[in-house]
């Protein structure tokens, strides 16, 4: 799996995500490209701790403990893998602005000193290398929804 710390594949990202234009449709799920954009900056917002989630309930962090590899590995995520409630973006969103904003994180974390990282949300912690890749991995997924 490729790391967003690492230039080529954060280069790779930015590449990809330019290429999204206001007419970009999905192949699947209910997001516009607008809300995927969002989505995604709300997403890279939780290890920039620029948001903090609720803590998870403890039934689910000891089954995010059995499972937290499905963030980092090779193995893509399945479509319409559902999401967390904080993560959701149903109202209308401006291309322009989400996709800057979503330029900004990327380069924010893929400049993040790793002493910077926090805990996940679910109390494990991940490695600078897992954060690399689960941030890759979600982008990379969401930038196949679109087709790029």
């Amino acid at each position: 799996m490729k790391n967003l710390f690492h230039t080529e594949a954060y280069q790779e990202i930015l590449q990809r995500l330019d290429s999204l234009t206001p007419e970009s449709q999905p192949l699947w799920g209910k997001m516009n490209v607008a809300q995927m954009l969002a989505h995604c900056s709300q997403v890279i917002r939780v290890p920039l701790q620029k948001i903090q989630l609720a803590s998870f309930p403890w039934p689910f962090k000891l089954a995010f403990r059995l499972f937290k590899s499905t963030l980092y590995n090779d193995r893509p995520w399945k479509k319409g893998t559902p999401t967390a409630a904080e993560f959701k973006i149903v109202d209308p969103k401006d291309f322009d602005q989400e996709k800057l904003a979503l330029q900004a994180l990327i380069q924010e974390f893929h400049q993040l000193p790793a002493e910077a990282l926090p805990i996940h949300p679910s109390g494990v912690k991940l490695t600078v290398e897992q954060w690399g890749k689960s941030q890759y991995k979600h982008l990379d997924h969401h930038l196949r929804q679109f087709g790029k």
